[in-house]
């Protein structure tokens, strides 16, 4: 395969140390790099590097000619003044009325949640947009490109987990090759074929995804007998935890089955279960927090939860999934009384010591030192049955004794969450309530943050995006799917894409007929939403096909024969295709 571009030799710092030393790699056609590393060991620069962002300090950069490629970075930069059709639409070219009936576009707007953004859909002002909002729109500007490299940095960190499969199946579909810095696991075993570790000025290569990346890294390390056992241990506890997880994850060659589970012989289970619940009741009493029908409404009035009754008890472990705007954030409140109920009651033990995570940043004194504002909390604490200090407790989420002296104004985001997570738990809670704790976390933290949640005793509640956090720290999952009751999912996030999957095809038909002004004659109107219905499944299939043909043409390049057919089928599709959409269009402009 030819190289897209190619690193020789680049070298790249901002300081003392350099994030990039010498480096040397490159990016073939149709390859799915994941890119992973500490925060701050160089992956941002890494990606500026590769895509001219930032010039090298040192060495050569070269890319093949006319490479068409998209950037999206962290920053979430967009024109002023624009509106979301504007921005996404844009790089397409021509009339925004040309690409209004193309289905592709639309599922890539519905793919990612902007479909509906803010109540008016693309019309949307880019100013009145949030930070998670504007990162989604430059996703979807750069998503709806014919490209040869797509570039991304954490494009999962504002979307929900059906957001994340979805946009995982996307990039498995397309042709164009794929450099992305992500900390989302399932996200990365699912979409990579190689994985890039940036560490200590390097960039270490390695074939395939997540798993595949820890079983190389723990072996490297066991075969050096590397002087960092803890970190060896940890990558080996993450090995056990892999092997006893579902079994669709446990799909690699015999040859590298065998080997990770000689290399995990003696590992213990990641938790006991039975003793941790044992020393949460004994710490909790009966009684965490019950909510008794309970009503919770949005800011805005919205029915949110209807009637629920939830009674957490001593120990629990509960992971919380559903859509954005589904109120997840909301019942976290509600748990932990920051807001006044609708209707209902909330009943708290008398022994609860509530810990909360919240998504914002704004709880850090700026005005001390790391382990100033670790020890401001508490100097030693109990994890578990061992007593540790401050100190520790802030090695172990990644602040190493040199980065425990720097104020914590000068910290990064992903450093600033790591630091609300030490302050956190250094107050000792015995009830946990975390929304969205892997954001701005790297894979190490993320691996130190779960070995630790093993070991703490007392009733937890997580909102995550993260499938490997939730299936590994929490023992039930509960959904909210926007029908105003709290539903168990026996069989974890699995259950929960199945259900939304299963809620798609109602949900897609009122959607398209929301916008429809109802035909004075009912049947006329049933008729209407039957066939608008039957034309989004035909456009779907008929995308899909199109997708396979463009594959198989790739293929049948030295295939004479077969590359006539292809082709007359192909030009087939294109034109059922571009009929359906226009009988889309038709019906959709005469019932508004």
């Amino acid at each position: 395969m030819p190289n897209l571009i190619n690193l020789e030799q680049v070298s790249k710092s901002f300081g003392v140390a350099p994030l990039l030393d010498a480096v040397s790699t490159g990016v073939h056609e149709g390859e799915r790099i994941g890119v992973v590393g500490l925060n701050g060991g160089g992956k941002t620069t890494l990606l500026e590097v590769l895509t001219g962002l930032e010039e090298p300090d040192s060495g050569r950069v070269s890319r093949v000619g006319g490479l068409r490629m998209a950037v999206v970075t962290q920053r979430g930069v967009l024109p002023p003044g624009s509106t979301v059709a504007n921005v996404v639409l844009h790089p397409l070219g021509g009339e925004e009325h040309e690409w209004a009936g193309d289905s592709r576009i639309r599922n890539i707007l519905s793919g990612i949640g902007l479909s509906t953004l803010g109540g008016d859909g693309l019309d949307t002002p880019v100013d009145n947009l949030s930070g998670g909002e504007r990162r989604r729109v430059a996703l979807a500007a750069a998503l709806v490109q014919d490209l040869d490299l797509l570039v991304l940095d954490e494009p999962t960190n504002h979307l929900d987990v059906e957001g994340v499969q979805w946009l995982a199946e996307h990039l498995l579909a397309r042709r164009s090759a794929l450099v992305v810095v992500t900390h989302d696991r399932w996200f990365l075993d699912t979409v990579a074929t190689r994985t890039w570790e940036v560490v200590g000025g390097k960039v270490e290569s390695y074939v395939g995804g997540y798993g595949d990346w820890i079983f190389a890294r723990a072996e490297r390390d066991r075969q050096a007998d590397a002087a960092e056992a803890r970190r060896r241990n940890l990558a080996r506890k993450e090995l056990a935890w892999l092997r006893r997880g579902p079994p669709a994850r446990t799909s690699k060659p015999r040859y590298r089955i065998e080997a990770a589970e000689t290399l995990i012989a003696d590992v213990p289970p990641p938790r006991n279960s039975v003793a941790l619940a044992s020393f949460a009741r004994s710490r909790l009493g009966r009684v965490v927090v019950e909510l008794e029908d309970t009503h919770l409404q949005s800011p805005d009035g919205r029915e949110l939860v209807r009637d629920l009754t939830w009674r957490l008890a001593p120990g629990e472990r509960v992971g919380l999934v559903g859509v954005n705007g589904s109120g997840k954030t909301t019942l976290l409140r509600a748990l932990a009384g920051d807001i006044e109920l609708a209707a209902g009651s909330r009943k708290q033990g008398k022994t609860v010591k509530i810990g909360w995570l919240r998504q914002e940043l704004d709880d850090l004194p700026l005005g001390m030192r790391v382990l100033e504002a670790v020890q401001d909390v508490a100097e030693r604490m109990m994890l578990g049955d061992k007593e540790i200090s401050a100190g520790q407790l802030a090695e172990r989420l990644g602040f190493t004794p040199a980065r425990q002296r720097t104020p914590v104004a000068d910290l990064s985001g992903g450093e600033r969450r790591r630091l609300q997570l030490t302050r956190i738990l250094m107050a000792e809670p015995n009830v946990l309530l975390l929304d969205e704790p892997t954001n701005d976390l790297d894979i190490d933290t993320l691996q130190q943050l779960e070995d630790l949640l093993d070991g703490w005793a007392g009733t937890m509640v997580v909102i995550s995006h993260d499938r490997y956090l939730i299936e590994r720290v929490c023992d039930s999952t509960w959904a909210l799917f926007g029908d105003g009751k709290l539903t168990n999912l026996p069989g974890g996030i699995d259950e929960y894409l199945r259900r939304r999957a299963a809620l798609a095809p109602s949900m897609t038909a009122t959607a398209a007929n929301t916008s429809a002004t109802a035909p004075t004659d009912a049947a006329a109107h049933r008729a209407a939403r039957k066939e608008l219905a039957k034309l989004e499944r035909q456009v779907a299939k008929l995308d899909d096909r199109e997708r396979e043909l463009h594959a198989a043409l790739a293929d049948a390049a030295t295939q004479p024969d077969r590359l006539v057919a292809l082709g007359t089928e192909l030009k087939q599709v294109t034109a059922d295709k571009a009929q359906a959409e226009e009988r889309w269009l038709e019906l959709a402009e005469d019932h508004e």
